[in-house]
């Protein structure tokens, strides 16, 4: 009876030593294949095409800081839609993979050439690359994702013409490639994205005209610090319903403002200074064409005749530059006390040949901002802030 007993306790001990070994041998295999799942590709939440643009673009940037963003992303570690930062990623519910929507890096001066394989990156709807040192020609592929909204490369060492693809970008809906060495001229193409609203293609070394056609539903137009010559077209301009703010100063432009341009409908920024228009023509606003401009900047170019009385029917109109021009003849009374709607509140006319005397209203206004000097106006003291600095000599001003 002992001896049975004790077999069977000692079968038991077996069998609960067996149990106890499996049991640690699947708690290793689950230990590694949790492991494995980490660190496989094969078992990535990203898109693997994702990951190959990715890893390229990142091997493409030279030697990129401690500390930066790009530093942190280690495909062997970790998979890129779980990167601390740079990354945004969007899982379809017709995908079993998460895909990279949103590629934003910090302005510290990363450099290199962009790999034409970002171009793979389908899904992507922003891309923000702005405040680097990035070099070469943009790809074109860039150009041809289909999802893309935003594309932000200001600020950086691009240089070459534009692409122009074969496929156009129809989602775009920001372009700011401001602040590079771009040259050629402003890409006909650009007219066929409706989706764009924000074109900034300032500070860089364009060339030529305008384009004849613009994007149909842009807000705002920025061209600025180019080489651009020739006449702004009413054909170009006046398809833009919902234009709001053109930017075109440091330019080429020349001939003379019509009136048909500060009555767009929509437009409330104009910034047209250090160009060669040499003349200005304003109608008064109608009620079917209520005009909503609150600023001008027309300064530093060669606008001759005398200054519109048309502007001060303008309601909204708060911010008006002239100054450095080759106007004649008095400051309209109605720019001061008789001004419809809104009154000036900045008004700079300074460097011109005005004559007569400044009217009494504008010394009674209060924080006003003016700019009266180097002119030919009576009683316009230059101990007064804004009749500095003097007045022309009567010598000059005779010319006139």
């Amino acid at each position: 009876m002992c001896e049975a007993a004790l077999s069977l306790s000692m079968s038991e001990t077996e069998t609960m030593q067996m149990q106890i070994q499996s049991f640690h041998s699947l708690f290793l295999i689950s230990i590694f294949f949790s492991l494995l799942s980490i660190s496989s590709p094969t078992h990535s939440l990203t898109l693997p095409s994702d990951i190959a643009a990715l890893a390229d673009f990142k091997s493409a940037i030279t030697s990129p800081r401690r500390l930066s963003c790009l530093f942190t992303w280690n495909f062997t570690a970790s998979d890129p839609c779980e990167f601390p930062c740079g990354i945004s990623c969007a899982r379809s519910d017709t995908n079993r993979y998460s895909r990279i929507i949103a590629i934003t890096l910090d302005p510290i001066g990363y450099s290199g050439r962009l790999p034409a394989s970002l171009g793979n990156l389908t899904a992507l709807q922003h891309l923000d690359l702005s405040g680097n040192a990035f070099y070469n020609r943009i790809p074109g592929s860039l150009f041809t994702l289909p999802s893309l909204k935003t594309l932000v490369l200001a600020s950086n060492s691009f240089t070459g013409p534009m692409p122009a693809p074969v496929v156009k970008p129809s989602a775009l809906q920001k372009l700011d490639l401001s602040r590079n060495s771009i040259t050629g001229s402003v890409p006909q193409f650009l007219s066929s994205l409706s989706s764009l609203t924000t074109l900034d293609l300032s500070y860089n070394r364009l060339s030529g005209p305008i384009p004849d056609t613009l994007p149909p539903n842009l807000v705002e137009l920025a061209l600025r610090g180019n080489s651009i010559t020739g006449f702004l077209k009413q054909s170009a301009f006046t398809p833009l319903g919902s234009i709001q703010v053109i930017e075109l100063a440091e330019n080429r432009l020349q001939g003379k403002l019509e009136s048909w341009f500060f009555l767009l409908p929509s437009l409330q920024q104009v910034d047209l200074s250090n160009n060669s228009f040499t003349g200005i023509s304003v109608q008064s606003p109608t009620a079917s064409n209520a005009n909503q401009l609150v600023a001008i900047n027309l300064g530093f170019n060669q606008i001759k005749g005398t200054l519109p009385v048309q502007l001060a029917q303008f309601g909204s109109l708060v911010a008006v530059s002239l100054r450095h021009n080759a106007l004649t003849g008095p400051v309209p009374a109605e720019y001061c006390m008789a001004k419809k709607g809104v009154g000036f509140r900045r008004l700079l006319l300074d460097g011109n040949f005005l004559s007569g005397e400044v009217p009494e209203g504008f010394f009674e206004i209060k924080d006003f901002v003016g700019s009266f000097g180097d002119n030919c106006l009576e009683r316009c003291p230059d101990s007064m802030a804004f009749c500095s600095p003097a007045q022309k000599p009567q010598s000059i001003c005779k010319r006139k």
